[in-house]
């Protein structure tokens, strides 16, 4: 739909264009074929007048005013839009409210008054449902109940993300927040904890401890200085889920709201974070805990247990029934599990692997665990890659592949010819009014002069003779007459009227009779030129524009497929905003921008050579100040193009941190709302959007100087053109050829103006090009499809085997995987232990080949370095760590490529037991699921996984998120 409203739009500027160019001639020829009919002739002074009054009205009617009804409409949507954001519902301040409650209440102190609540505007069953509770200061509260129950829900209330639609909420002091989805920004791990607040050490080093945190600092390259990369790339799940928890931690506040943090850790550490973290350190403040790891219930103050948004129970854990207790199933405490713990310890030590950590440590910060957290050196290396930027001017092969991307070499060729031939029939249409001209003037003035030697003397003769023969019948009625010093100037008086008026009548009937066939000859000659060029500038443009909107569909389908054939490095090195403005600015400045300025660009190059050939047919020896000027110009436009590209390839550099900042924004979004941070990521949106504003501003004042430049020089060639005339032979010259070269070259000073900005913009989005072009020469992964095609039923068995694997992420790091030897038979269920960092999802990562291995992994006998990704990963399926949805519908994100029929997807969503959550399959999932909660989220990438029913299911903590139940 986006492309066919841009193609439909370019065509229309393209009939624009077209228009712009011809408008002016067919105007001028509207008028002289009038101007013909009424008086009879023309002349050079004439034609030129009425093509500077044309040109005038041409430029406001043709040019400036579609581009200023395009511009308004544009303007008008965009505020439009912006208007509606602004217009959006808005939370509450929490400043104000604070105000207002810390008189009531004392802080921590938490109280909830048949509060319900939803995130839509008319639900048909309100998120929450008339919610009761008061929790004083210093309560831990623990959040139970069954996956979509409300727990997430309820903190957002808390937290005013979700406003209440009945009811009361107060919540007195500042609130804390960790978020059930680890939210880290692009920075080091130390800034990720602060967050903006004075670094004070005894305090930050015990939330490290308190954390766990103090392990990972040592192993890390760089300590806490270590950048994590977007989205915590560079850490393992449950190392972003710690870093996550030490900022909410290190705030110091009166109210701690954590969203399931121990999910995402083993049972080792979350004991740790539980009992020093939530019990210990933090005993003096309000802390409400949403968990479904229910062995921590023993320790809670009051235990909320929640069943379709609503509380069912708020007490302590000795108050709950035995029913109430067989509901929660809780866990066994970790203690029990020690000897099972053990016997697997065992056979894990017997299989003979070692797996490093995945964060790519190495040897010299390893042995150097003594150091402090806050005497780590700074982590100078750039972690996601400093973006390429090419130097120097766009090459021409840029300019090929573009236009290569569009259209075959026939169309091009017929193209460039439509081109070549409109604007000649252009030039010969001007150059056939000026040849009409001249000869009406010409003819004209030859045969007045023929006239007048012809009669003058005649005339005389008769005039004498008749005078004298009527002196004597008028001397007696007119005395005056006879006066003889009056009679020579009465003869003269007479003599010259009649002179004039026969000179006058004999010219006029000559040409008259004369001009029958002439101005017939010319007119006919004049029409068939004048709407030859209306069609081919027409044909032309309509031309461009479809191989403009070839290529820009081109280009975009193979940047994105080269970008989902990238491997894991790539995104792991260039921030999603890189990727984002590839798609958004670059493609938006080839979809709308590059058409545009590339039309005006090719269409004033061919108007200018028409202009300075004309120029040189009627004044050859201006041949000479031309190119001199040209010179000059070209040396102008070399330094000018030599700033403005790079000054334009940092521009789009200066845009990807912007989008950046707002997509991680738009996902830590309650977290900064929470820890009252708004202004601190303001004001850093702003210093990065000045950046780029600063680039910008850099462009456009060059492009205005040189603009000032080009006026210079526009204005000396002109000056130069019109004193020739003063001086050269001016008798020798038509009238026609003088007009002709005087509004042929104020169209050429007009137009260069315009036209040097336009080439300026078309250059630069030539730029665009190049970087789009960058993404399509992307490193590929592998081979997609497999030379020798795997039986149709493999993987039969299932049998897996890992031989001397090592993995690593990059060439210059260590291994992540490190000769592991594993042999997994047909129908085993294999548990995958180890601490947060361990190389859990490493080893995954090597079956899926998402990263270079080196040694064998081999399903059913079959190495999988020999097969297609394609064949590899449609027969083995993963639940990730992280879930994924697709913004389409439930359909789509069970079986995408349509093979099972509607009766398997409902077996597959009634075994996960999400049938009460999903009332279609056509249901709409919002986008990365934001419709489900978490643990609904897993259960449909689970759901996901049954439909396939493959014969290799591998679950990378599948279950967290949601309850033993």
């Amino acid at each position: 739909l986006e492309i066919d409203s841009i193609t439909k739009s370019s065509y229309i500027h393209g009939m624009l264009s077209a228009m712009s160019v011809f408008t002016e001639r067919f105007a001028l020829f509207i008028v002289v074929i009038t101007f013909v009919l009424m008086e009879g002739r023309i002349s050079g002074d004439i034609v030129f007048s009425m093509a500077q009054l044309v040109n005038t009205v041409q430029m406001i009617f043709a040019m400036f005013f579609p581009r200023a009804l395009s511009t308004y409409a544009e303007a008008k949507v965009s505020i439009k839009r912006i208007e509606e954001f602004l217009l959006l519902e808005e939370t509450t301040p929490k400043k104000k409210l604070g105000e207002n409650d810390t008189l009531a209440g004392k802080p921590g102190e938490i109280e909830l008054f048949n509060v319900t609540a939803s995130w839509s505007e008319n639900p048909i069953t309100p998120t929450l449902v008339d919610l009761n509770l008061h929790l004083t200061p210093g309560t831990l509260c623990c959040v139970v109940g069954n996956v979509g129950s409300g727990k997430s829900s309820t903190l957002h209330l808390l937290l005013k993300e979700l406003s209440p639609t009945n009811g009361k909420v107060n919540v007195y002091g500042n609130v804390a927040y960790a978020s059930q989805e680890p939210w880290l920004f692009v920075s080091n791990v130390r800034e990720n904890i602060l967050f903006g607040r004075p670094y004070d050490k005894k305090r930050y080093q015990e939330v490290i401890r308190v954390c766990s945190l103090e392990r990972d600092l040592k192993e890390l390259p760089h300590g806490d200085k270590t950048l994590v990369g977007e989205r915590g790339a560079a850490l393992s799940g449950g190392q972003k889920a710690r870093v996550n928890l030490a900022r909410a931690v290190y705030s110091d506040a009166d109210i701690y709201l954590f969203d399931d943090p121990l999910s995402a850790v083993d049972t080792k550490v979350g004991r740790h974070l539980f009992d020093e973290c939530m019990v210990k350190y933090l005993k003096n403040k309000t802390r409400i805990l949403v968990t479904h790891q229910l062995q921590y219930m023993k320790k809670a103050d009051i235990i909320v247990i929640l069943n379709n948004g609503r509380i069912e129970k708020a007490a302590n854990f000795s108050a709950l029934s035995q029913d109430e207790l067989n509901v929660l199933q809780q866990e066994p405490e970790p203690e029990e599990d020690e000897n099972e713990v053990k016997k697997e310890r065992s056979k894990v030590e017997r299989s003979q692997s070692t797996i490093s950590e995945k964060t790519l440590r190495s040897e010299h910060y390893q042995s150097n665990t003594s150091l402090s957290v806050s005497e780590e050196p700074e982590d100078k290396s750039n972690e996601r890659g400093e973006e390429e930027v090419e130097q120097g001017t766009v090459p021409f092969s840029i300019f090929v592949e573009y236009f290569r991307s569009g259209a075959g070499v026939f169309f091009l060729t017929f193209t460039a010819v439509a081109f070549i031939a409109g604007q000649a029939f252009t030039s010969i249409t001007d150059l056939w009014l000026t040849h009409w001209t001249n000869v009406e003037g010409k003819y004209y003035a030859d045969m007045l002069a023929a006239n007048v030697e012809n009669t003058s003397e005649t005339n005389r003769n008769n005039l004498t003779n008749t005078l004298t023969t009527l002196l004597p019948l008028t001397t007696s009625a007119d005395p005056v007459l006879l006066t003889l010093p009056t009679l020579p100037t009465n003869i003269s008086v007479m003599e010259s009227m009649l002179t004039i008026s026969s000179v006058i009548d004999t010219t006029t009937v000559r040409i008259e009779a004369e001009q029958v066939y002439d101005q017939n000859r010319y007119i006919i000659i004049y029409t068939i030129l004048m709407f030859s060029s209306m069609i081919l500038l027409t044909l032309r443009s309509f031309l461009y524009f479809i191989v403009c909107m070839s290529s820009s569909r081109t280009l975009h389908n193979k940047m994105f497929s080269n970008i989902l054939q990238a491997p894991m490095r790539f995104f792991d090195t260039n921030p999603s905003g890189r990727i984002l403005n590839r798609f958004s600015k670059d493609m938006g400045a080839i979809d709308e921008m590059l058409p545009k300025t590339g039309i005006d660009t090719i269409q004033i190059f061919t108007v200018l050579v028409g202009v300075l050939v004309l120029v040189f047919i009627v004044t050859p020896w201006m041949i000479i100040p031309t190119i001199l000027i040209g010179f000059l110009f070209y040396y102008c436009r070399n330094i000018y193009l030599a700033s403005a590209q790079s000054i334009k390839r940092w521009e789009g550099v200066a845009k990807a941190p912007v989008f950046s900042h707002v997509s991680a924004t738009l996902q830590g979004i309650s977290t900064i709302r929470a820890s009252n941070s708004e202004e601190m990521v303001i004001k850093e949106f702003d210093v990065l959007q000045d950046q780029h504003t600063g680039t910008y501003v850099c462009f456009l004042v060059s492009s205005t100087a040189f603009g000032l430049y080009l006026d210079i020089i526009s204005t000396l060639f002109l000056g130069l053109l019109t004193y020739q005339f003063l001086i050269f032979s001016v008798d020798s010259t038509a009238g026609g050829n003088v007009g002709l070269v005087l509004s042929q070259s104020l169209i050429l000073t007009g137009m260069l103006q315009y036209g040097v900005r336009q080439t300026a913009e078309a250059i630069s989005n030539m730029i665009s090009v190049e970087r789009v072009l960058q993404y399509t020469k992307l490193e590929k992964e592998g081979p997609f499809e497999s030379l020798t095609k795997p039986p149709r039923d493999w993987p039969e068995k299932g049998k897996i085997i890992f031989k001397n694997t090592f993995l690593r992420y990059s060439l210059d790091v260590p291994p992540a995987l490190k000769n592991l030897n594993i042999e997994v038979n047909s129908g085993e269920k294999v548990g995958i232990v180890g601490r947060t960092g361990a190389g859990k999802s490493t080893l995954i990562a090597s079956l899926f080949r998402l990263a270079p291995i080196e040694g064998t992994i081999s399903i059913d006998n079959l190495n999988t370095a020999e097969i297609g990704l394609k064949d590899l990963r449609l027969n083995v399926s993963i639940i990730p760590q992280e879930p994924v949805l697709f913004s389409e519908s439930v359909r789509y994100n069970l079986d995408p490529f349509e093979k099972y029929s509607d009766e398997i997807l409902w077996k597959a969503i009634e075994s996960v037991e999400l049938k009460h959550a999903i009332t279609d399959l056509n249901q709409t999932v919002s986008e990365g699921g934001s419709n489900f909660s978490a643990g609904q989220r897993q259960l449909l990438c689970l759901a996901r996984a049954i439909v396939r029913n493959n014969k290799v299911l591998v679950m990378d903590e599948a279950t967290a998120n949601v309850d033993p139940g």
